[in-house]
This record gives structure tokens, sequence and C-alpha cells, in this order.
């Protein structure tokens, strides 16, 4: 097509071309687009004469008598015609700009692509300049902030991808909400191995109409991601794209010093934790600042974290002939973790995607993608550890001259129940991942008839291996102290293949004003998972020992309970279809449907129709004169989709012999009972209606939407009737609903300048409408979850706090508080006071209300960016709100009452009448009457606002010579602030249960982009 429209151009210049004599200068220079990427074919000429000239292969030109106060026009079909004042320059280079008016950008869509224009479905596509800027082994990463409606929880572990949820939560079961991604048309559960530089694009299909072509495996939505290819007649380009960095744990809780940790454990009423300080000054000695507080004062999480370092290393190479395409990528990406113990990832990927041309009418595609990484995971409880660990110890002890392998300090040794020390556990553990993906694509196309008729015939394999070494080395802490006795080593090999097998026929169509595309498919797809697992005591293991010795024949003991193998196998076929129709580019019409069987569940298929239409006002007659809006479409869709990550059906019936005596006679029996679960399709109905404008001579784009997802036969625990015990059904009814806007304004002010900025907002109400009968749902122990009729998906439940006692007369004309004292709990100043919310003047489970939902009910971002000459700059902001966090760490100081607890509390608490009305008294806290329930104290709102990324670029002025490589550097800071007010480390936690999550780190990094 491209190649058509290079040599009409051609033809066209060459045709109307004259020659036009006058003196003047020679102007020479290059045209290329927005990437630098040459423009064959452009037109240069003289504005009011006949007078120009083309473009080489190169993008070069050369014009002679021009003159000097002339003015050069320069246009190249799809682009934006430019004119630029000669003023006596002899070179002038020139960068087209894409326009959007003349220029129908293409989108990936399920199994194919559709022209931007044309579609009346949600789909939001990032490129890779707004990919690569984030420095990250996750590329879903890069995607936070930056999509309405698409929901992103940070990692900070080391080869730990985000969570990601598309328009809220759909399923009571845990996991089974994730979306599905599609790489190059194979299916993955994530894409965490994926090497940013290596993609294109990144389509999120968030409503039912664009998503439905993927059937069951589409209800949480899709991520559609594109790989970088080569371009037809493109001259081979050469890429270089490295970084290297530093990670800093950003917004460290700050632990009570010994000082404070030392007045709080004097004021807790406990006389075994006074004893303990008493002991820890006995040991260590008295500080010569404050005689009442021992010689040590611990700052554990400034121990345990560390300064990390990141680097990545990308080279590519791309290009293509008149018959052939292709691309080439390698990449090094390494992460240290800052936990202060093995804690790293590093990942090597191999990538090439070739296309070939064998006639005029076929053509083969074959691309491979091969990655390998190794992942040593944290020592989770580390981060436990430290923050409930005493300040009063340090990390070695040396009178424990016992203890092994080094003289770990013990807060038993103080009295203190636990020992408190992290860095045994990290010192000691190593947990390794060794993870290799394959994944290969072979397709075929064939024109039946040329430019209508195609068929396509695809298979994608995905082949992962993960080998899993777990080794616990002994540790003592010493004489009668906590151990680790046994060395334990644990290894698992798990291996994951899926292949699937594609087939479509597409007929693409014009016929008047009449535009018809039509798809009729089927697929096939096979999974096998297997695993192997055994685990071995007592290796050899040691000073001068490495892990030469990590291997299960050198185990003296093969621990039989730990030896486990299993497996799974599931097939799918699937029969799909979709129509796109517009007329005269006005009316619009969308259709898919598709038929999907499985041996997954016991209802065998399901059936998933969809509908969209749009309506592109702008096209019509009324809208010729306006000089404000350049394109608007009004759109509406409604589909159903599957879901298939609930897990498969389980249980079985089982059969009791009993006897039973009637009269004098004895007879036998049988009792019967099933808990097998006969499970299907969890569906997902969607309507989404929408706008898509751009105004002002094509400055501000405008994205709006809102939907109404609705899951029915949500899979949610239903109680057996007189049998002990819950089953799952498909009985469940969820909906999510939500408003979404994305606005952004692009203007070139210059030559030398241009701006951009804009930003996207979106809010969730998640609802359950229907739990078959139940009153509720209640899970999570101690800090419970309940889910009702009419409220989110499992909200925090528990008593609200109306504030703190603050006198004993206050106690006393307390009902509530009096009842509590009678029934043998004891109720002083300085314990919470909580409402009574059914009046019956008891404090108690009946009490407990909606405390908050983890999920955000609205979310934002902000993105600025700006281009002067050589320099450009980009800023990112984002942030949520309206969402809880359930701050498990500080709420479990109840169970361990002896242990260190944040500063914040030990600043704040209360001290005496009138000190505070929030926070509770250091014998509050601990009390069982201040925490017998989870409460509005332990439940902190999570709204936080981040500044995302600040990207600072210099691209080198251009070599006159043969060799002119396009050099950029740029410095780049990734979540340097962020602003919130929970008490943790950061605000972003999946589930909203904060025992203790790993710091989500602030990435700084100076990177280089080199183009040859």
């Amino acid at each position: 097509m491209k190649i058509g429209i290079k040599f009409l151009t051609f033809c066209i210049l060459m045709t109307h071309l004259a020659v036009f004599a006058q003196n003047g200068i020679s102007v020479s220079g290059t045209v290329t687009d927005n990437d630098g990427q040459p423009l064959p074919g452009a037109s240069i000429i003289i504005n009011g004469t006949t007078t120009g000239t083309q473009t080489d292969f190169d993008g070069l030109y050369a014009l002679k008598d021009v003159p000097e106060n002339g003015t050069l026009v320069i246009s190249y079909i799809g682009y934006a015609t430019q004119e630029i004042s000669v003023n006596g320059q002899t070179t002038i280079n020139i960068s087209l700009s894409e326009d959007s008016q003349a220029l129908d950008e293409v989108v990936v869509v399920g199994y194919g692509t559709q022209k931007k224009a044309d579609l009346t479905g949600s789909i939001t596509t990032i490129k890779t300049e707004d990919i690569t800027r984030t420095p990250t082994s996750a590329a879903m990463q890069s995607l936070q902030g930056k999509v309405a409606g698409l929901q992103v929880v940070s990692s900070g572990a080391p080869g730990t991808g985000p969570t990601i949820r598309v328009r809220g939560i759909g399923s009571y079961v845990g996991g089974a909400s994730d979306p599905l991604y599609v790489v190059d048309g194979t299916f993955f559960d994530d894409i965490d191995f994926l090497n940013t530089e290596d993609i294109e694009t990144i389509s999120v299909l968030k409503d039912a109409s664009a998503s439905a072509i993927y059937g069951v495996r589409a209800a949480n939505g899709v991520v559609l991601i594109e790989t970088k290819s080569g371009k037809i007649n493109q001259k081979p380009e050469i890429t270089y794209n490295g970084y290297q960095g530093v990670q800093i744990a950003q917004n460290v809780v700050t632990l009570s010093n010994a000082e404070q940790f030392a007045t709080v454990a004097r004021e807790s009423g406990s006389a075994a934790e006074a004893q303990s300080i008493e002991n820890a000054i006995q040991r260590y000695g008295r500080s010569r600042i404050n005689p009442n507080v021992p010689n040590v004062n611990t700052d554990w999480y400034d121990l345990i974290l560390r300064h990390a370092l990141q680097q990545n290393h990308s080279i590519g190479v791309a290009g293509g002939t008149e018959s052939v395409t292709y691309s080439l990528g390698l990449n090094y990406f390494e992460q240290e973790g800052i936990l202060k113990m093995k804690n790293d990832y590093e990942r090597f990927n191999i990538r090439s995607k070739v296309n070939v041309e064998i006639t005029d009418r076929l053509d083969i595609g074959i691309s491979t993608l091969f990655s390998n990484a190794t992942r040593y995971r944290p020592e989770n409880t580390a981060f436990a550890l430290a923050y409930y660990a005493t300040p009063t110890m340090p990390v070695l002890d040396p009178s424990k001259t016992e203890a092994y392998p080094r003289p770990y300090a013990n807060a038993q040794d103080l009295g203190y129940r636990g020992t408190q020390n992290p860095f045994p556990v990290m010192e000691n553990t190593e947990n390794r991942d060794k993870i290799r993906n394959t994944l290969t694509t072979v397709d075929l196309n064939y024109q039946l008839i040329p430019d209508k008729l195609t068929l396509k015939t695809a298979f994608y394999h995905n082949f992962e291996t993960t080998e899993t070494r777990e080794v616990r080395l002994p540790y003592f802490f010493g004489n009668g102290n906590a151990f680790r006795e046994n060395a334990e080593l644990v290894k698992r090999n798990q291996t994951f293949s899926e292949q699937t097998w594609d087939n479509t026929l597409t007929y693409d169509d014009n016929f008047g004003k009449h535009n018809l595309t039509a798809l009729a498919g089927t697929s096939y797809r096979n999974r096998s998972y297997e695993q192997l697992e055994a685990k071995g005591l007592n290796f050899p293991n040691g000073p001068g020992i490495g892990d030469e010795s990590y291997f299960l024949d050198l185990a003296k003991t093969i621990d039989v309970d730990g030896v486990g193998d299993d497996g799974l196998r599931q097939y799918f076929f699937s029969y799909f279809g979709r129509i796109a129709y517009n007329f005269d580019s006005k009316y619009l019409l969308y259709g898919t449907f598709r038929a999907d069987g499985t041996s997954k569940y016991q209802e065998k298929w399901g059936y998933f129709p969809t509908v969209g239409v749009g309506w592109v006002v702008s096209e019509e007659s009324f809208m010729e004169n306006s000089n404000i809006i350049d394109f608007l479409k009004l759109r509406a869709s409604w589909g159903e989709l599957g879901n298939a990550n609930v897990a498969a059906s389980t249980g079985g019936i089982t059969s009791t012999e009993v006897d039973a005596a009637f009269g004098d006679v004895r007879y036998p029996g049988l009792v019967t009972s099933s808990d097998f679960e006969a499970l299907k399709w969890e569906v997902t109905a969607e309507t989404n209606v929408g706008l898509t404008a751009r105004l002002f001579d094509n400055k501000l784009t405008i994205d709006s939407d809102y939907f109404v997802r609705e899951t029915r036969d949500a899979v949610i625990p239903v109680s057996r009737l007189l049998v002990p015990g819950e089953t799952r059904q498909n009985v469940g009814v969820i909906r999510n609903s939500g408003f979404e806007i994305v606005a952004n304004w692009n203007q070139k002010v210059s030559d030398n300048f241009s701006f951009s900025v804009g930003g996207n907002f979106s809010t969730l109400d998640n609802e359950v409408l229907d739990l078959a009968g139940q009153e509720n749902l209640t899970s999570g122990g101690d800090t419970a979850q309940r889910t009702v009729v009419g409220g989110t998906i499992n909200p925090f439940f528990g008593l609200q706090v109306e504030g703190v006692y603050q006198t004993d007369e206050e106690i006393l004309s307390d009902p509530a508080a009096q009842a509590a004292i009678a029934n043998g709990l004891t109720v002083a100043p300085g314990d919470l006071k909580f409402v009574d919310q059914n009046g019956d003047t008891v404090i108690d489970a009946q009490d407990r209300v909606d405390l908050g939902s983890y999920l955000p009910t609205y979310s934002f971002g902000f993105n600025l960016g700006m281009n002067y000459k050589a320099w450009d700059f980009n800023l990112n902001v984002i942030g949520q709100g309206g969402n809880v966090i359930a701050n498990q760490k500080r709420f479990a100081i109840r169970q361990t009452p002896d242990a260190n607890i944040d500063r914040d509390f030990a600043v704040n608490r209360w001290n005496g009448p009138g000190s505070t009305n929030s926070y509770p008294s250091a014998r509050g806290i601990r009390n069982p009457w201040s925490n017998q329930f989870l409460n509005s104290f332990f439940v902190e709102k999570g709204d936080f606002v981040r500044l995302q990324n600040v990207t600072l670029g210099y691209t080198l002025p251009k070599l006159n010579s043969k060799f002119n490589p396009d050099i950029r550097f740029y410095i780049t800071a990734e979540r340097p602030l962020t602003f919130f007010n929970y008490n943790g480390f950061t605000p972003e936690v999946s589930d909203g249960r904060d025992t203790q999550t790993y710091p989500i780190p602030g990435v700084y990094t100076f990177g280089v982009n080199i183009k040859i």
C-alpha cells in the first residue's frame, strides 16, 4: 500500500515538475517523520511556482535557484503539509507530523486491525515511546496512570509484576479477575518476561464490544501486545537503548527509637515489658544521653534495606526489502533488590520476527522469543521481623559464643517471647527461580481474492519452565534459644505448555459508500501443566561449602511428605465471527459472536455475542462549516463475555456404611453425600456508551466512556444443606460501573518548540447484587472482610471508633463501657471508644460495620511533554482515592504485646486527658477491649498522589559525515515523590491487607538512545 502511494506521488511529481530558472541559492536537506525515519518521495516545491523536487530513498533532497526570501512547501501523503521560509538558509531539514485528519490510524484489535475512526468499543493504545520511558522489568508497570479505568498496583520485589485490574473486580474468587494478555496472537496469563524495548504498542481492550472476540478469556479485559517489526523498503536500522540506575526505598516507615520504645513499654502497664528494658540495660549498658535507656538504638529498617542498582541494555536491528521484513532484538536486564540479602533478578531475551512475501498473494511470517531469567525471591518475613524488633537489641551480640553461624542477638535473652532478629532468616535463606519462556509463532496469509478475501492460518506455542530451588540453612541463637535445626532443600520443577492453532477468513470490500469487513474463524487450544517436587534434609553445608552441595542426592534424608507430583491438561475449541460495516464513513455497525467449548467445566459450551454502533457526527453536512469540531463520534456497545479464570470443579461423592436397628433386628445401610462443584462459566454482560472528539484543528482530543459491567453466575461459596461445609456455585451477581474521560492537547508553537498536556480521570462503583439468599460472606479471620448485598466485594468489617476515653468519669457514664467491665474486661482512660450501632449498650460483634473497600473509587493521571530544539521533557502524575488499607502489622500488636511499634503511634499516643482523641494509649492499644475486633483505628485511607515519572533528554546535533547516528541522552526519576497519609511504606497494597508490603523504590536512571 505504502509503496503504491509513494510510486503514485512520484508519478504525479514527475508529470507536473517544470524547469524554473532564476537566480537564487541551492538548498538541500532531509525530510523525515517524527521518529526520524526518512520519507522517500516527499514533495518539496518553491511556493508560487511549479519548481520542485522529491526526496530519494534516504529522504534527501536538493534544489537549485531558490529565492533567498522564498518559501518551501513540503508535503507527503498522510502527513501535514509544512511551509518553511528559506531566509537565506542552504540546509533545511524538515520533520513532518502525521495528519490525523488525512491518515486513518490503524489500531490492533482481536484477530486483525481496524481504523481508529471506525471503532465502536473502548480501546486505549500506548506506543513504544511511552512504554520505554519507565525503567522496569514489567511492561505493564509502564501503563500506570496512563489508561483510564486501568488499575496498576505496583510491586517492589525484583522480577515481580504488578497487579492489573481493568474496570474493577467481577469475581469473588481471588485471582479470577486478571485480564487476558495476547502477544502477537499468543495467550498469556502475564507478560513479565517481555522486554519493554521489544514492544511496539500495548492496546487495552476495556469493554465487551472490543474484547468479546476472545470469548471466555476476555471477561476481565484484554491487553494486546504488538512487538516491533521491520518495514518494507526500510534500510537496516540499528538501535541501542541502555540505562543504569539506582533504586532507593521511598517513604520508609519510621519505627520507635530506643527512648520512645522504652517509654511506651513502661506506660503499657506490663511489668514484663518494663523488666525487659532493665534487662537490656544490664546486658548492653546505659545510654550516656539518657541513663534510663539501653546503650543500643537499632534502626532495623535502615539495616535490612540498601540502595540497589538496576541496568538495562537492548540492541535491535530492523529493516526490509520489497518482499522481506525483519526485526531482531537482544536484551539484558539486571535488578538488585533493596532488601539486603540474595534478592535479585536477571533476564536475557532474544527476539526475531521475519515476514517473507513468497508471491503477490502468499506471505509467511515466523517469530520467536526466548527469555531466560533468574530470580532470587526475598524472605518476606524479614519486613515483619524488622517492624516488631526491639531497638534495644543489636544485630550481633559478641557474648553469644555458642550462636551459629554468627553471634545473632536474640530478644528472648531480654525476656521477650520472640527472637525478633531478621538477619538469621535473611542470611541463611535462598529462594531461586530459573524461568525460561519460549514463544514461537508461524503464520501463513493467502489472498484467495486479491485485496478482498484472505485466509490466515497461524500456530502459536508458548512453552515455559520454572526450576525452583529453596535453600534453608541451619542457624542457632545460642544455649536454649530458637534455632533452625535442619538444612532443608526443596526442588520444584514446573512445566507449562500452551499450543494454539487459529484459522481465519477475512473479507474486506468497498462498494460505493459501503465498507464491509467480515471475519470468520476457528481456534484450537491445548494447555498442559506438570509439577514435580521433592524435599531433602541435612545436605552438606557450612563454612567453605557453597551451592555445589545443593542437590537432593547429597541429602541424608528425603522427606516423604515433601514429595509431590501434579499436573493437568485442558482443551478448548472455539468458533467466532465478526462484522464491521460503515456507510459513508458516518454510520458504523460492529458485531461479534464466539462459541467456546472446553474440558474445564461441566457446561462444555458458552456463547458470547456483542454489538456496537457508532455515528460520526462530524461527517454530516450540518457540521461542514464548524471551525471548532474536526471529528466527533458517538458510540455505544453491548456484549457478553465469559471468565475461564475460575478454577475447575473439585470435590466428589462419598458413601459411608451405617447400621440401624429396627426392633431387635440390625440392618446395614449406606449414607451418600456430595461436595462436587458442578461449575460453568461466569458470564459478564457490559454496556458501554462513549464519545470521541478532535477539536481546534486536531489539537484537542477527547475520549469519554460510561460503562456498566455485570457479572452473572459469579462463583461464590454456598453453605450445604444438612451437611457441614460449603461448595462453590454459580449463583452470585456483581456489578461494576463507572465513568472515564481522557483529554490531550498537542500543539506545535514554532519550529523549535512544541508541547502536549493531558490527563485522564475514572470512577468505579463496585456493588454485589446477589448472594443466592445468603446474609453475607465473611472471610479474613481477625481482620474480617464481609460481603453483603448492596455493598462492595470484601470490604473490611469491624467497629467504628468515635474517640478515646479521656477520664474515669467518661467511662462511668458510658453504659457500653460499664457492660464490658461487668463482663470482666478492663476499660480505662486511653482506651478506644466505639459506636454502639444497634443501641443495646453492649459493644460486640453485632456492632461491626463496613469500614471501606480496598478498591479505589476514583483514579487519575496527568502528563506534560515539551520539546525545545534538542531538548525534550516529560512529566507524569498519578493518583487514586476512596479506598482503605487494613494496617494489619499495627493491629497484630495485640498478639505480640512485647514488640516494637511505629514512631507515629509512639509520638501521638494518648498520654493524658486531652492529649489526643484519635490514638489509644500504650496500654490501650494492647487492651483486649480496644482490639477485640478490627476497628477503624487500624483501617486507614489509601488515597495518594504521586509524581510518577520525570524525564529530561537531549539529542546531540547531527554529524556532518556519512556516519550520522541519532544520539540522545536522558535522565529519569521514577516515583521520586509520593504524598499519602497511610502509615506504611506504600499505599499500593493489592488486597488492602498490609502485613508488610515490599517497599516500592524510587528509581533514578541515566540512559542513552542510539539509532544508526
